[in-house]
């Protein structure tokens, strides 16, 4: 269907640390990442924590990452360390210096700490003879300098270079595997689940679905003018990633269209309804703290509660005016819930999102709103703000719910630790 010939070939590595979080941390500790049992875990102190990263070795005895501590075996040769972010940010800061050397800062983007793309069409030939020679030699000098490995995948374009690196370089003896436009139908269309592939979710993969499609092959063959017709320009862009095709440059830097600042939970059990209370509280105090930190206002407030089976419940809402304050964004999310939200069922996940941002001397004054009132309330968390920036999130101390806590608690939801 598309003539591969009129597609810019360029060269893009993309380039994973492997186990990167678990590996920094052994090579630490003196211990060699490729034996050793190792997992990387939120807080060691709680049994409900996350393990963020583990070894190949512990991953073969079933944990991975977002398994909790309580599932790790009580084995004494099984580490269990916290994570050190400055560790890790320096390492990963080492490696970013490394790849500089051989390519300009435009062609660089980091995709996570331990992820990033490199466009050597325009550097490659000045180190090595071939992209795959340069690759291995990069490979090299990384672990050299880190002692941490890597995995390479090589693509005509971002979107292959990604899928190269998924599919099949974390799986080679050498790490490293290419994957150019006459290879997508061999190579690509087999992928299934559709949620297994670069930009496609769970839901996105539900809808396809339903329209009879189960792996990449038949996403590349179905008539895209249904697509777009049923999905809109998402739908274009699926099928031209289906058939290879990504136009994308790293120097055409992306800006955020509708930046938005969200904070979203896995829950340790499965929670009742009344249960989320607290949860939702606590979410709207650290959203709006972030939001003042900024000192901007939001006017449209999103959230999304996931059932413990399947199903989940969103909704978005947006305000005639601004707001940064824990109790407005509280009640907005509640009041919905209470609403849309079956009481009887049990949750697993909860999410509150703030977006379209105004800045705070941007506010407009109204007559139904007491702007005295407001101001003081603003006033209020912004002080208990600066206490936590300076003693640390425990020296304001959260109540558990609106009840008999005091006419203070009601007003503002806080109990501060230290007087303001």
């Amino acid at each position: 269907m598309y003539d591969y010939h009129l597609c810019q070939e360029r060269e893009v590595l993309c380039i994973d640390q492997k186990s990167f979080f678990a590996s920094v941390a052994c090579i630490n500790k003196g211990l060699d990442p490729s034996t050793v049992k190792l997992a990387v875990v939120a807080d060691t102190k709680r049994q409900g924590s996350v393990v963020l990263a583990a070894t190949p070795a512990l991953k073969d005895l079933g944990i991975k990452t977002g398994s909790r501590l309580f599932e790790i075996p009580h084995h004494p040769d099984i580490y269990i360390i916290n994570p050190s972010m400055k560790l890790y940010l320096e390492v990963s800061n080492k490696i970013t210096e490394i790849a500089l050397k051989y390519v300009a800062s435009e062609d660089y983007h980091q995709y996570s700490i331990d992820e990033f793309f490199m466009d050597v069409t325009n550097s490659y030939k000045r180190f090595a003879d071939s992209v795959t020679a340069f690759a291995l030699m990069l490979k090299h000098e990384i672990y050299e300098a880190t002692q941490v490995r890597c995995a390479i995948g090589i693509g005509s374009n971002l979107l292959l270079s990604k899928v190269a690196l998924d599919f099949e370089a974390k799986k080679s003896p050498d790490d490293i595997a290419e994957w150019r436009y006459q290879d997508v139908p061999e190579k690509m269309w087999s992928i299934e689940p559709l949620h297994q592939f670069w930009g496609i979710n769970r839901r996105m993969e539900k809808r396809l679905n339903q329209k009879g499609i189960f792996n990449i092959g038949q996403l590349a063959n179905y008539p895209h003018h249904y697509l777009k017709r049923d999905l809109g320009v998402i739908g274009i862009d699926l099928h031209l990633h289906a058939n290879g095709i990504d136009t994308s440059l790293i120097r055409e830097k992306h800006k955020a269209y509708k930046p938005s600042i969200c904070k979203s939970q896995i829950l340790m059990r499965d929670y009742d309804f009344e249960e989320l209370r607290v949860v939702v509280l606590e979410q709207a105090e650290e959203v709006t703290f972030r939001l003042r930190a900024e000192n901007r206002l939001a006017k449209t407030l999103s959230f999304a509660v996931g059932y413990s089976d399947e199903g989940k419940v969103s909704k978005t809402y947006t305000l005639s005016e601004g707001t940064n304050l824990t109790r407005d964004v509280f009640q907005v999310v509640w009041g919905f819930m209470e609403q849309l939200c079956d009481k009887k069922r049990q949750y697993r996940t909860v999410a509150i999102t703030l977006s379209n941002f105004v800045p705070e001397e941007d506010r407009q004054l109204t007559l139904f709103m007491d702007e005295f009132k407001r101001g003081k309330e603003e006033q209020l968390l912004k002080t208990v703000d600066q206490l936590k920036r300076k003693f640390g999130p425990a020296s304001i101390v959260r109540a558990s719910s609106y009840t008999a806590a005091g006419t203070a608690l009601k007003r503002s939801g806080l109990i501060a630790g230290h007087k303001a």
